[in-house]
């Protein structure tokens, strides 16, 4: 008789209506979390748009560019086999507001992933950040990658706290000083 290892089951299947998760925060608030659609542009625009230019800089380490058309045709057209983008909406006017994102994409072999996440200043400091990691995490693992990293700015105190508090070692970029990567074996 041998033994055989049972096969894994199938990753998860991502999309504009899979997953989905209502949170309470910290101060009791509510969001939704959930995937990002095409549909999100304008409100993914507004997001961007009131977010600090240093929460911008350290958020996208310079790489937003002009024009914004382009950035966010990426940030909304999202190859879920590859990549997976979440965002924590509230609503407001009969509308969905973005207060938070996050995001991850994997590298050619699916085995590490890059990932962020950011979140509006008015919303910080509620645990959102750390919920949409916590989610994040949870994918990239149900899909067999094997460790996920984050590229920051070596001032970003926020990303380090929170890369800490969620297990991920850091260490100084080889590459340039300026900036730490944040890594997360699953």
């Amino acid at each position: 008789m041998s033994l055989s290892t049972p096969p894994l089951p199938p990753p998860p299947s991502l999309g504009p209506d899979y997953p989905r998760w209502s949170e309470t925060l910290r101060d009791r608030s509510h969001v939704l979390i959930r995937p990002v659609t095409p549909q999100d542009r304008p409100a993914q625009r507004a997001f961007v748009e009131a977010l600090s230019s240093q929460a911008q800089r350290l958020r996208f380490l310079g790489e937003l560019g002009h024009p914004i058309e382009r950035a966010l045709e990426r940030l909304v057209h999202v190859d879920y086999d590859h990549e997976v983008a979440f965002v924590a909406v509230v609503a407001e006017d009969s509308q969905q507001k973005i207060v938070g994102a996050s995001r991850y994409s994997t590298d050619a072999q699916g085995l590490r992933c890059e990932c962020s996440v950011v979140v509006a200043e008015d919303w910080r400091g509620k645990g959102l950040g750390t919920l949409m990691m916590r989610h994040l995490i949870e994918i990239a693992r149900a899909r067999g990658i094997r460790s996920m990293y984050s590229i920051d700015d070596a001032a970003d105190r926020t990303m380090a706290e929170l890369a800490v508090h969620l297990g991920f070692r850091s260490r100084t970029d080889p590459d340039d000083s300026h900036q730490v990567i944040h890594e997360l074996e699953l």
